[in-house]
């Protein structure tokens, strides 16, 4: 049986700033791939898909930030919720107990 190989994702952020660093001038590809622990062949792949795309490329697959921060407060009342209703239980049962 064959383990899958696990590939490395980066930000669009990351592929932006790499390509930016490689077109400084009297930088190589190679001294780029080095800083950033990356294949050449990796970078020519972001070059030429920036080319091809301009300003659309690299849309990244996760979801907006908005998405996740409105799961998020949504997420937070629900435990707020149940942390004042046990809250609320317990002084109640230990009201009883006396």
């Amino acid at each position: 049986m064959t383990k899958k190989k696990r590939y490395k994702r980066y930000s669009p952020e990351f592929k932006r700033e790499a390509l930016k660093r490689a077109s400084d001038e009297g930088v190589t590809n190679v001294i780029v791939c080095e800083e950033l622990g990356i294949s050449a062949r990796q970078l020519r792949r972001w070059r030429d898909e920036f080319r091809l795309l301009g300003d659309d490329a690299f849309p990244g697959q996760g979801r907006s930030r908005d998405e996740e921060l409105t799961t998020l407060k949504r997420k937070l009342a629900k435990v707020e919720r149940e942390r004042d209703f046990l809250r609320d239980a317990a002084v109640f049962f230990a009201k009883e107990s006396k």
